[in-house]
C-alpha cells in the first residue's frame, strides 16, 4: 500500500481518490463542451470575415466591363486593318460580352447599359449588311457604329469607376 501524502490522514486518502476520480469523469464531457465552444469561437469570426470579405469585393460587372473592352479592342484592330473575314465573329463575341455586362449591371446603370445594347445591336446590323467585298462607303456605317460602341462603353466605364476601382 502507498503511504498518504504529508498532512493527509489514511482514511481521508480514499475519499480524496474517489473525489478525484469523480472529477476526472465529469471533466471528460466538459472537455467536449469546451472544445465545441473554442471551435465555435474561432469559426464564427472566420465566417464573418469571409462574408464581409465577399461583400467588399468588386461587383461582377467590373470583370464583365473589362471583358467587353477587350472584345472591342479586337474589333477596332480588324476594322483598321480591313480584316473583314473575322469581323462577324468578333461582333458576335462583342454581342455576347455586352449581353453579359448588361445583365449584371442594368439595375445599377440602366441608362448606360441601354446605350451599350443599342450601339452593339446597331453594329451587329451594319456588319451583317456588309457585302462580301465591301467598298469604303460600305465600311462607313460599321466604323460609325463601332465608334458608338466604344463611346457607350466609355460612358459605362466612367459611371462605374467608383465601384470598380
Amino acid at each position: 500500500m502507498v503511504d498518504p501524502p504529508r498532512g493527509v490522514k489514511a482514511g481521508n486518502l480514499s475519499r480524496m481518490v474517489m473525489r478525484m476520480n469523480a472529477m476526472s469523469r465529469r471533466s471528460r464531457p466538459r472537455r467536449g463542451v469546451v472544445l465545441i465552444r473554442v471551435l465555435s469561437a474561432v469559426a464564427v469570426p472566420i465566417g464573418i470575415v469571409a462574408v464581409v470579405g465577399c461583400s467588399s469585393s468588386k461587383p461582377a460587372y467590373c470583370t464583365d466591363r473589362t471583358n467587353l473592352q477587350n472584345s472591342v479592342n479586337g474589333l477596332t484592330s480588324s476594322i483598321s486593318s480591313r480584316d473583314f473575314s473575322s469581323l462577324k465573329s468578333e461582333v458576335d463575341t462583342i454581342k455576347s460580352s455586352a449581353t453579359t455586362l448588361v445583365n449584371s449591371a442594368k439595375s445599377d446603370f440602366p441608362d448606360q447599359t441601354s446605350a451599350i445594347t443599342s450601339s452593339v445591336n446597331a453594329l451587329k446590323s451594319s456588319v451583317a449588311a456588309l457585302p462580301s467585298s465591301p467598298s469604303a462607303a460600305d465600311i462607313v456605317p460599321v466604323t460609325r457604329d463601332a465608334a458608338s460602341v466604344v463611346s457607350s462603353i466609355r460612358s459605362f466605364r466612367d459611371a462605374s469607376k467608383s465601384k470598380c476601382s
